[in-house]
C-alpha cells in the first residue's frame, strides 16, 4: 500500500501527474577508455520542464562535454571532434529504444577560404605570406568576426526511430538554414572586452530552429558555459577524505550545530567552480516528444565515433587522420554518479558503449551496490564513536536494494513509470509536473518537496551530489515531505538503513540562483584571461 502513497499525495493537487525519482550526475572522466577521449565524454545531463517566463509547455535537454576545461588552456582550447555523433535520445513509450534521436555533427573551418588569416613577413620587395599560429588575430564582437581565424560549424538531424536504423531528416533554423555557429570559446577580456560583450557575442548563435513533426519552434545552442556542476571532486576521490555529513543545523548556518566534524558548505569545496564545458542544449515543445506514452520520457547521451581511426603521417588541418567503420558508441550519460560509483571497474567501459536495452546485465551493480559499503569501511567506527552507537554497519541492509531498482532501473509503480518498463538506465521526466521559478526551487528536488525538481529530471540548480549520496544510503526507506505531508514509498523501512536519514553531503553548494534563469540556462563561461 505504501507504493501508491505518493502518488495518492500527488494527484490531490494534479490529476494525472507523475513523479521521476530517477538521478543523474556528473560524469567527468568515469571510464578506463574514455579517458583517452575528452572531445567525446559526456559530463552531465539535464532535462527539466523550461522554466524561463514565457516558455510553458517546452521542455529543455542539455548535454555538456569536454570536461573540466581551463579556461587558459590555448592555444587550440576546446574544439569538437569533427568525425562524431553527438546525440542526445529521447524514448517516449519505456522500450528503452530511442524514438527520437536529435543528432550533432560538427565541422572545422580556417579563414580565407581554408588558408588561414595570413601576415606580410619581410621588407618590401621580399614579402612572404605566412599563416598566423593563433586561431584569432584581434579583438571579436558580436557582428565581427573578421578577426577569427578558426570556425566550428555544426548540422542538426532528427532521426526517428532507432538511431542505428531510424529516418533521418534535416533540423533547419528558421530562417531555412541548415548550417549553425558555435561561437569561439571565451579565450579572455583582451580579445572579447569583458563577460557582457562575451555573452553578446554568444547569444548570436542561439537559434530558433524548425523541428520535423513540429508545430512550434524549438531552440538550439552550442557552446562554451562555466560548468554548473558542484562537486568535491578532488577530496571525494580520496576516500572521501572528509565527513560527508553537513556539520550545521541546516546548510549555510555557519552554527557548527550538526555532526561533529562534519563539512559544512562553502563555495571552495566546489572544485569545478572555475571549469568550463562546451554544452549541447536543446529547448523543444513537449507536445512534440512524448510520443503516444503516458508523458514521461526517458532520455540519454551517447557520442558514436566511426571503429577505424588511422593517424595520417603526413597530416593536414583538412586531414589528420582517416576514419572508416561502422559508427561505434565511445560514451555514454544518463543517471547520477552510475559509472562512477555504481558500475564495477572491470564494467565501466562496457558500460560506456551499452545501450539500456541491455542494461540488465548490470542489475547486480543496484541490487548488491558496493559504495555504500565503501562508505562502511571508511566511516563505521568514527559514526559510532562520536555518536556512541554501536551500529554493525551504516550501509543500508534491505537486499536486493528494491528502492535503488526503482530508482535507477524501473521507475516507481504509478509515479513515474513510461507506458511500458523495461529495466534501464534513463533520466526520466514527467512533463505534465510544471515548471516554477528559480526563486522557488529546492536544490533537493523532489526530496526537498519540489516535485518539479530532481529527481523528477534534472535541473542545472539541483543539487543531486548530495541527493544521489542519501538515496544510496537509504533516504527512500524513510518518510519524505511530497505536498508537505510525510511519504514512505514501501521499499524498505528505517530499520534497513542505521543512517539512512543523516544530511549527507558533499560540502559543495549549489542553488538555481547560481544559474541563469533563461536558455541555456547555464552561466557565461569563465574567461581565460579576465580583466
Amino acid at each position: 500500500m505504501k507504493k501508491h502513497i505518493l502518488l495518492s499525495t500527488v494527484c490531490l493537487c494534479m490529476t494525472g501527474a507523475y513523479i521521476s525519482q530517477e538521478t543523474a550526475a556528473s560524469s567527468h572522466r568515469e571510464a578506463p577508455n574514455i579517458t583517452r577521449y575528452p572531445t567525446l565524454d559526456s559530463t552531465d545531463f539535464y532535462v527539466f520542464n523550461s522554466y524561463e517566463s514565457g516558455r510553458s509547455g517546452y521542455v529543455t535537454l542539455i548535454a555538456n562535454y569536454v570536461p573540466l576545461q581551463d579556461a587558459y588552456g590555448g592555444p587550440n582550447y576546446f574544439a569538437l571532434d569533427t568525425a562524431a555523433d553527438y546525440n542526445i535520445h529521447i524514448d517516449s513509450d519505456g522500450d528503452a529504444v530511442e524514438d527520437l534521436t536529435f543528432q550533432f555533427n560538427f565541422d572545422n573551418n580556417l579563414a580565407a577560404d581554408g588558408a588561414g588569416i595570413q601576415l606580410a613577413i619581410g621588407p618590401d620587395g621580399a614579402q612572404k605570406q605566412i599563416a598566423i599560429p593563433l586561431k584569432n588575430a584581434g579583438g571579436i564582437a558580436a557582428g565581427d568576426n573578421s578577426a577569427l581565424n578558426f570556425t566550428e560549424q555544426y548540422t542538426l538531424n532528427l532521426v526517428q526511430g532507432p538511431v542505428r536504423s531510424g529516418s533521418s531528416s534535416t533540423i533547419t533554423g528558421s530562417g531555412g538554414e541548415t548550417t549553425f555557429t558555435k561561437p569561439w570559446d571565451y579565450i579572455g577580456d583582451k580579445t572579447f572586452g569583458s563577460t557582457s560583450a562575451y555573452q553578446d557575442y554568444a547569444n548570436q548563435y542561439i537559434y530558433n530552429i524548425s523541428v520535423p513533426g513540429c508545430s512550434a519552434d524549438g531552440r538550439v545552442f552550442v557552446g562554451q558555459r562555466s560548468d554548473a556542476f558542484a562537486v568535491n571532486l578532488g577530496e571525494s576521490f580520496d576516500l572521501v577524505n572528509y565527513v560527508p555529513v553537513e556539520g550545521d543545523s541546516s546548510p549555510g548556518a555557519g552554527d557548527g550545530g550538526g555532526f561533529p566534524g562534519g563539512i559544512t558548505q562553502d563555495i571552495a569545496n566546489d572544485d569545478l567552480r572555475n571549469k568550463n564545458v562546451t554544452t549541447f542544449a536543446l529547448e523543444l515543445p513537449a507536445s512534440c516528444i512524448v510520443g503516444d506514452g503516458n508523458g514521461v520520457i526517458g532520455a540519454w547521451t551517447t557520442a558514436y565515433v566511426p571503429q577505424a581511426r588511422i593517424q595520417n603521417p603526413n597530416a593536414t588541418f583538412e586531414k589528420p587522420e582517416v576514419n572508416g567503420g561502422a559508427k561505434v558508441q565511445i560514451s555514454r550519460l544518463s543517471n547520477p554518479l552510475v559509472n562512477e560509483v555504481v558500475i564495477g571497474l572491470p564494467d565501466k567501459d562496457k558500460f560506456s558503449t551499452a545501450t539500456p536495452a541491455d542494461d540488465g546485465q548490470f542489475a547486480d551493480y543496484v541490487t548488491h551496490p558496493s559504495f555504500p559499503e565503501l562508505l562502511n569501511i571508511l566511516f563505521r567506527d568514527a559514526v559510532n564513536s562520536t555518536l556512541g552507537t554501536n551500529f554493525e554497519t551504516i550501509a543500508p541492509t534491505n537486499f536486493p536494494r528494491e528502492d535503488l531498482v526503482a530508482a535507477f532501473l524501473t521507475g516507481f509503480p504509478g509515479v513515474n513509470q513510461q507506458a511500458t518498463v523495461t529495466p534501464s538506465e534513463m533520466l526520466r521526466l514527467n512533463t505534465a509536473i510544471p515548471a516554477i521559478p528559480a526563486s522557488q526551487q529546492s536544490p533537493y528536488g523532489v526530496v526537498g518537496d519540489d516535485l518539479a525538481g530532481f529527481p523528477n529530471g534534472r535541473r542545472p540548480g539541483d543539487d543531486v551530489v548530495d541527493i544521489a549520496l542519501r538515496v544510496v544510503m537509504g533516504r527512500l526507506c524513510y518518510e519524505f515531505p511530497v505536498n508537505g505531508t510525510p511519504t514512505n514509498l514501501g521499499y524498505c523501512e528505517p530499520s534497513d538503513a542505521n543512517v539512512g536519514n543523516a544530511p549527507f553531503t558533499d560540502g559543495a553548494p549549489l542553488s538555481a540562483t547560481d544559474l541563469d534563469e533563461s536558455f541555456p540556462y547555464l552561466k557565461t563561461p569563465v574567461a581565460g584571461s579576465p580583466n
